[in-house]
């Protein structure tokens, strides 16, 4: 499945009665990087979960290509070739890397086939020492590749990142980036990087977006943002 457009459309999110996203218009085009970015709160969770169809109640229309997502649950959106990334990683702490990578597989679609976990830890050399070491023994950062390794098993078309660096000390973020770097140049993928550290997510991107307060309120080529520096000030203190 090659990658194809992102297009969200009047997206609103809502937890109970809480209006978290307001009116969201969004378009990735395929096979590039978008950068979310935003303070703490500014609703990018909310926003990749709704992409997801994971936990939040939306209006409004997400489609990949033709596929409408909000009408599909989480695991036919995977299959629809859709990988999220959460930011508590969610990696099967009692299972080893090795069995964190092979269970994966199951997710991969007929159109993109599972890649193979040799593949895959060309992509991430720094697993090969871990592959028998259970999920609760390596540390944050180790977890965090794994979590990006394993959602690369299932061969995805769209990757779905949130705060991939957090809490990482720097060596760490450059592997992150660089396993990052790895994915964009060896698959066909199109990927949404939603961080607070403006600087790690807008050099892997081509494209930039910022939320405040549930809203967007930029939106252009990462080339342009370089020179939005009332933006940046107002809504990231960069």
């Amino acid at each position: 499945m090659a990658p194809r457009e992102l297009a969200v459309r009047d997206l609103h999110a809502y937890y109970g009665a809480a209006h978290i996203l307001f009116g969201i218009d969004l378009a990735v085009p395929g096979g590039s990087t978008l950068a979310l970015l935003g303070r703490n709160g500014a609703g990018k969770t909310t926003l990749l979960r709704s992409i997801a169809n994971a936990g939040v109640r939306t209006t409004g229309s997400v489609r990949y290509g033709e596929t409408e997502l909000r009408s599909l649950a989480p695991h036919k959106a995977a299959r629809a070739g859709l990988q999220l990334v959460p930011e508590d990683r969610r990696i099967f702490t009692r299972l080893t890397v090795r069995e964190n990578l092979r269970l994966a597989g199951s997710g991969a679609s007929p159109d993109r086939p599972a890649v193979g976990v040799d593949r895959i830890l060309d992509l991430f050399p720094m697993l090969k020492d871990l592959l028998t070491r259970p999920g609760y023994a390596l540390s944050g950062g180790e977890q965090q590749l794994l979590a990006i390794a394993r959602a690369m098993v299932a061969n995805p078309a769209l990757l779905l990142l949130d705060e991939p660096s957090e809490g990482l000390a720097p060596r760490i973020v450059e592997q992150v980036g660089e396993a990052v770097r790895r994915l964009q140049s060896e698959f066909q993928l199109t990927a949404i990087l939603a961080e607070q550290n403006t600087g790690f997510a807008v050099d892997l991107a081509d494209e930039v977006c910022v939320l405040d307060g549930g809203s967007v309120v930029y939106q252009g080529r990462t080339s342009e943002f370089a020179a939005a520096e009332a933006v940046r000030h107002r809504y990231l203190a960069v």
